[in-house]
């Protein structure tokens, strides 16, 4: 592996030093953790993909509508901004 160097703002390296002190790590660590351990949005569609697909397959007698995730989806925001209230 060779090393290379991210140009970052100082507000930027600051605090991911503050992180890093934090965890009893190096900044090089924590942003290859970060690297390592963040999903990308394929990995994501993927993830929901194969969810969808396993919740579909052993507790609905159909697939999910289009609806349906919508409303799926509104709940999370809901849930996410502490909006939310009981399920419909």
């Amino acid at each position: 592996m060779s090393d290379t160097t991210i140009k970052v703002d100082s507000l930027v390296r600051d605090r991911l030093a503050e992180l890093a002190r934090e965890r009893g790590t190096s900044i090089r660590d924590l942003v290859g953790d970060l690297a390592e351990t963040t999903p990308t949005r394929q990995e994501l569609q993927a993830r929901f993909d194969a969810a969808k697909t396993y919740v579909e397959d052993h507790f609905l007698e159909a697939p999910l509508t289009a609806g349906e995730l919508a409303q799926a989806e509104q709940w999370w925001q809901d849930i996410a901004s502490g909006a939310a209230g009981e399920i419909r």
